[in-house]
């Protein structure tokens, strides 16, 4: 393996770690000064907390100074206590967008820093809270990194990690002495691992695999899987069999595996019937789609995926369902790392609105609640429910054992209502103007998530819809249409889409 190691006596190592909470970067900066000291180095290590709600991670920065070389000068070095744009060797970042504000701040230059950095990612607040698809495009950090850094390591050390059963510091940890960059062996690596006694084998596991990736740096066989991956086949198990076989035989090969899906999401959602439901809705817009369509099947597909998103629509039901899942509680166990003899307990912060109680109540009685003053203030307010207590989990399960009675609720009839309007309109567009009808199928972009966001995007829904008697006798409907659909997700106040309504 080459070795970069800094040479130069009189010089410290600098070395940021961008990390967010939970996922190691206190451990992996010990482990640094750990190691250094052991062979030789003084060190210095100081944090700053990035602010909550991942907007931010914490800094870890970390100087190391040949201890030889202070003894020779006959004083100890004056070491920095936060990094300096432009004079950073080693930059690790657990997560993408984290190696993005490195590149930002000026902390990775091509003349001098190994950046390493994992390529998962963590969503922020404001990818999150977008109405439309809000999330940064991660090959814009990729070729940041290429053009700022002098070496740019990255592979998706999250998994890596996972897959040993560790944190991700472990395999950054491996990453780091792979580059090569530090004057330290593999076995001064491992050491500090050991002497750090918490979590030893699976972390020297995860090390190894961080180790192997980044001395071999090479991201190809990485791409390779994840096409495999996304090229595999979805199998919708024994109990979607029959539908399955329907989706073989009577839609074509272009939209089959937006179909595999959906029928298992709605089977998880509802039932198998509901799944069957789904695909009888379809045939229609296949029908129209052959009569009018390219050969493409646009208009299926769009159709198709944004159905199955509509029909599951989020509500109290779902929510607790997915809380008390077994598969949930091995998760979090699996990702606080509990240990054989722990207790684990876990808390949801809930705060109902009243229409979201009586969403999944029977619709008479639903629409008694949303007009009653008095149930109103009885309904509301935050609670905690640990659903590790016998009460708790309860609780949630009388909440989610409601999905029998899930087709008679106010939110079930309300939504399948507003589903009937969109397909009419989506089916008296096609013989005329086809792109026009894909656009219509397109515009459930709206119809998301809970709450305020689920009340800002049926206004903006409705209020475009309302606007297709004039959109149709417009220059290029379909086009116009789309730019409303981009103005409404880009604003949530809706202000920006009822001006562009306003010019049409």
């Amino acid at each position: 393996m080459a070795n970069d190691a800094m040479t130069a006596p009189a010089k410290a190592i600098t070395i940021a770690v961008l990390a967010m909470g939970g996922e190691g970067g206190g451990v992996l900066a010990d482990w640094i000064v750990d190691m250094a000291e052991h062979e030789g180095h003084l060190a210095q290590s100081t944090s700053v907390p990035g602010v909550a709600q991942r907007t931010g991670a914490t800094i870890y920065y970390i100087e190391l100074f040949p201890e030889a070389a202070a003894r020779a000068a006959g004083h100890e070095p004056v070491l920095a206590l936060m990094p300096t744009p432009g004079d950073v060797d080693i930059v690790i970042a657990s997560e993408l967008m984290e190696a993005g504000r490195a590149i930002q701040r000026g902390l990775v230059t091509p003349d001098r820093t190994t950046l390493i950095t994992s390529t998962h990612r963590v969503y922020s607040m404001i990818e999150k809270m977008s109405m439309g698809d809000g999330r940064v495009d991660p090959d814009n950090f990729v070729e940041a990194g290429k053009v700022a850094a002098r070496r740019f390591v990255r592979t998706d050390f999250a998994q890596l990690a996972e897959q040993n059963g560790s944190v991700i510091s472990a395999a950054l940890f491996g990453a780091l002495a792979g580059t090569g960059t530090l004057p330290f062996s593999r076995d001064n690596f491992e050491a500090a691992i050991r002497r750090g006694g918490v979590g030893v084998d699976p972390s020297l596991k995860a090390f190894a695999a961080g180790y192997v990736r980044a001395d071999a740096h090479n991201t190809s066989a990485m791409a390779t899987a994840i096409e495999a991956a996304t090229r595999a086949e979805i199998d919708p198990g024994p109990a979607l069999a029959a539908l399955a076989e329907r989706v073989a035989l009577e839609f074509p090969k272009l939209v089959q595996p937006v179909l595999r899906a959906s029928l298992i999401r709605l089977a998880d959602f509802q039932d198998p019937d509901y799944a069957a439901e789904y695909l009888e809705r379809l045939q229609p817009i296949l029908a129209i789609d052959q009569r009018y369509g390219d050969g493409g099947f646009r208009l299926l597909g769009e159709t198709a995926r944004h159905l199955a998103l509509w029909m599951s629509y989020e509500d109290a039901i779902r929510v607790a369902d997915l809380k008390i899942r077994r598969s949930r509680f091995a998760r979090v166990a699996n990702e606080v790392r509990q240990s054989e003899g722990q207790l684990l307990e876990i808390d949801e912060f809930m705060h109902p609105r009243v229409e979201e109680v009586a969403d999944i109540l029977p619709s008479g009685l639903g629409r008694w609640l949303l007009g009653s003053s008095t149930a109103r203030r009885l309904i509301g307010g935050s609670r905690v429910v640990r659903t590790t207590s016998i009460r708790g989990f309860l609780q949630l399960q009388a909440v989610a054992s409601l999905r029998r009675w899930r087709r008679n609720s106010l939110r079930f009839q309300a939504e399948h209502r507003r589903i009937a309007d969109w397909f009419k309109a989506i089916e008296a567009s096609a013989p005329e103007n086809y792109e026009l009808a894909v656009a219509i199928a397109e515009c459930q972009r709206l119809v998301k998530g809970y709450g305020d966001t689920h009340v800002r995007g049926n206004a903006s829904f409705d209020a475009i819809f309302g606007a297709l008697p004039r959109l149709r006798v417009a220059g290029n409907p379909a086009q116009t249409l789309r730019r409303l659909l981009d103005t409404a997700l880009a604003d949530d106040s809706g202000k920006q889409l009822r001006l562009a309504l306003q010019d049409i």
